[in-house]
C-alpha cells in the first residue's frame, strides 16, 4: 500500500527484503534522505529554540528527532505527512513536507485521503508563509522597499504552491506510471498463459487430426482388403471344387482371383503411399523449429486433400454393376435395383454409399454363405438411400471360412454418421440380415 512506486524497477522485486525495502538501492536512498533531513531540521532547530525561549540543545535534538522521520515514508507515509504540517509552524521539515507528499501521492493511499492531507500542508504553509512575510514586511516598513497589499497574499500563494503543487503532481504522475507498468506486466503474463493453453489445445486438436485420418485409412484398408480377400478365398475354394470335374471352370476363377489380386495389391499400394506422405511430412515437423511442433492446419489441410483427393478417385455408385457382378461370378445370387431419378451427389458420398454396399456384400459372403441377397438403392431428392438384405444361409453351402474381426457393421456406422446420414442394420424375421443406410447429398461441411 505504501509502495511509491519510483524506485521499484521494472523488472520486478529481488527475491530478498529489507525489512519494508524491497531492494538496498531503496535503504540507501531512504537512509539518506533521513539524515540530510535531520541536518536541516537541526540547523533550523536552532532557530526555533530561539525564538521558542528554549535551550539550543533541545531544538537541534527536537530538530534530528523530527527530521528522521523521513526513513519510514515508504512504511506509514500519512504519518510523516502528519509530523511535516505539525512542526510547519516551527518552519522546518521543507525537505521532508516535499519528500512527504510526493511519497503519499505516488502510494496506493485512497486519492480523498491524499487530496485531505495535501490540502492541510498548502493551508499550514500558506499561513506560516503569509505571517513570516509580513512580519518582514513590517520590520521593512522603515526602508525603500514599500510593497503594495497585494504582495503579502500573493507571494504567500506563489511559496505556498511551490512547496506543495509540484510534488503532489510528480507523485500522482510516477504512481500513475507505475500502474501502468504493472497493468501491462499483468496483461503480458496472461497473454502468455493463453497462448500457452492455445498451444496445449492447438497440439490436441493436432493429435485427434492424425488419429482420425489414420483411422479413416485403416478403415479404407479394411474395406478393401476384406472385400477383396473374400472374394479371392470364394473363388478359390470354387476352383478346388470343381479343378478334377470342370478344368476349364477352374481355368476362369484362377484367373478371376489373379485379377482381384491385383485389385486389392493397387489399391492397398495407393492406401500405403498415403500413409507414407504423411510419415514424411511428420518428420519434417519433427525436425523443423519448436515453434512449428504444432502444425495444426497443415494437418487439417493435408487430411481433407487426402480424403478429397481419395474420394474423387475412389468408386461412386455407377460402379456398384461391377461390384455386384464380381459376387455373382463368387457364386452369390444378388439382384440390384435402383429407383428413382439419380441426384448429384458428392464424391465422398458416392463413395460411402458404395462402401456401404460392398461391406455388406463382403459380411454375406463371411456369414452368410449361399445366401440370396437383394440391393436396393433409391434417390430421393436430396438424398440417397441404400439397403442390402439376405435371406438365409444355404445349409449345404461350403463355408470359406473366413475370418472376422467384428470392426464392418462399426466402420458403415461411422462412414454414414459422419456424414450426417442414419445407420441400421440387424436380423430380419425371415433369419437374414439387412442393412439400410441414408446419406444426404449435400452434407454440410463436405465441399
Amino acid at each position: 500500500m505504501t509502495v511509491t512506486g519510483a524506485e521499484q524497477d521494472a523488472t520486478g522485486m529481488t527475491a530478498r527484503r529489507y525489512w519494508w525495502w524491497d531492494r538496498r538501492r531503496g535503504v540507501v536512498l531512504d537512509v539518506g534522505l533521513a539524515l540530510a533531513s535531520a541536518l536541516e531540521c537541526a540547523l533550523e532547530g536552532v532557530g526555533f529554540a530561539g525564538d521558542a525561549g528554549l535551550p539550543v540543545p533541545l531544538g537541534v535534538v527536537f530538530g534530528l528527532v523530527v527530521g528522521s522521520a523521513l526513513v519510514v515514508r515508504r512504511r506509514w507515509p500519512i504519518a510523516v505527512v502528519l509530523v511535516s504540517i505539525a512542526v510547519t509552524p516551527a518552519e522546518m521539515g521543507f525537505l521532508m513536507g516535499i519528500v512527504s507528499l510526493y511519497t503519499l501521492a505516488a502510494s496506493e493511499v485512497p486519492r480523498r485521503i491524499t487530496v485531505v492531507l495535501a490540502g492541510m500542508s498548502f493551508a499550514g504553509t500558506l499561513i506560516v508563509t503569509f505571517v513570516r512575510t509580513q512580519q518582514d514586511v513590517a520590520n521593512a516598513a522603515d526602508g525603500d522597499f514599500r510593497p503594495g497589499p497585494w504582495y503579502v497574499p500573493l507571494m504567500s500563494l506563489f511559496m505556498s504552491l511551490g512547496l506543495t503543487g509540484p510534488p503532489v503532481l510528480y507523485g500522482l504522475y510516477i504512481g500513475a506510471r507505475r500502474r501502468l507498468m504493472e497493468s501491462l506486466r499483468e496483461r503480458a503474463d496472461s497473454l502468455e498463459r493463453e497462448l500457452s493453453l492455445l498451444a496445449d489445445r492447438a497440439e490436441e486438436r493436432a493429435e485427434w487430426a492424425r488419429t482420425e485420418e489414420r483411422t479413416r485409412i485403416a478403415r479404407e484398408m479394411h474395406d478393401v482388403v476384406a472385400h477383396r480377400v473374400s472374394l479371392m478365398v470364394v473363388h478359390a475354394a470354387a476352383i478346388q471344387a470343381v479343378a478334377l470335374k470342370d478344368p476349364a471352370k477352374a481355368v476362369k476363377n484362377a484367373a478371376l482371383v489373379g485379377d482381384m489380386g491385383r485389385q486389392a495389391l493397387t489399391e492397398l499400394r495407393e492406401m500405403l503411399g498415403v500413409l507414407r506422405s504423411g510419415d514424411a511430412g511428420s518428420a519434417r515437423e519433427r525436425q523443423g523449429p519448436v515453434a512449428s511442433a504444432v502444425p495444426l492446419a497443415a494437418v487439417g489441410v493435408a487430411a481433407a486433400a487426402a480424403a478429397a483427393a481419395e474420394a474423387e478417385d475412389g468408386p461412386c455408385l455407377v460402379d456398384l454393376d461391377a461390384l455386384v457382378g464380381q459376387s455373382r461370378q463368387a457364386g452369390m445370387v444378388v439382384e440390384l435395383s435402383v429407383e428413382g431419378d439419380p441426384v448429384a451427389c458428392g464424391p465422398l458420398v458416392e463413395q460411402t454409399a458404395y462402401r456401404v454396399v460392398q461391406e455388406a456384400l463382403t459380411n454375406v459372403h463371411k456369414h452368410a454363405a449361399g445366401a440370396k441377397t437383394w440391393v436396393r438403392v433409391a434417390h430421393r431428392g436430396s438424398e440417397v438411400a441404400m439397403q442390402v438384405e439376405n435371406g438365409p444361409s444355404d445349409g449345404g453351402a461350403a463355408d470359406a471360412g473366413l475370418p472376422s474381426g467384428g470392426n464392418g457393421l462399426v466402420g458403415m456406422r461411422e462412414r454414414v454418421t459422419a456424414l450426417g446420414g442414419v445407420f441400421v442394420s440387424g436380423p430380419t424375421d425371415a433369419g437374414g440380415f439387412r442393412v439400410s443406410a441414408v446419406l444426404p447429398a449435400r452434407p454440410r461441411g463436405v465441399a
